[in-house]
């Protein structure tokens, strides 16, 4: 369970990435996940270079398995990361969705 405390803290931490784009450094698919993202496995998680060259890692999202590789384009966006506690809390935080080309 995440506290609604913590969720609120983080989001100083959110800010500051939500919307940089980047490029995929590397990444790993996530075959045996934990109990909060056993629904998502198998799923990839980017290390990511933003523009800036600070780095973040997150889960990568809406994305072609095909288009997934080494310096591809990716923008942070904001998405619910666990189900709601039992305060009714969702969770949300950074994950990493693909550029569009054009």
């Amino acid at each position: 369970m995440v506290s609604p405390v913590k969720i609120w803290r983080r989001q100083k931490e959110i800010r500051k990435i939500l919307g940089k784009k980047g490029k995929v450094i590397t990444w790993t698919k996530i075959f045996v996940a934990g109990l909060d993202f056993k629904k998502y496995a198998p799923y990839p998680v980017v290390l990511v270079e933003f523009e800036d060259k600070t780095k973040a890692i997150g889960a990568l999202v809406d994305f072609k398995e095909t288009d997934l590789k080494k310096g591809m384009p990716v923008v942070a966006t904001l998405r619910k990361v666990r189900e709601s506690s039992e305060e009714g809390v969702i969770a949300y935080g950074i994950k990493f969705m693909p550029l569009k080309k054009g």
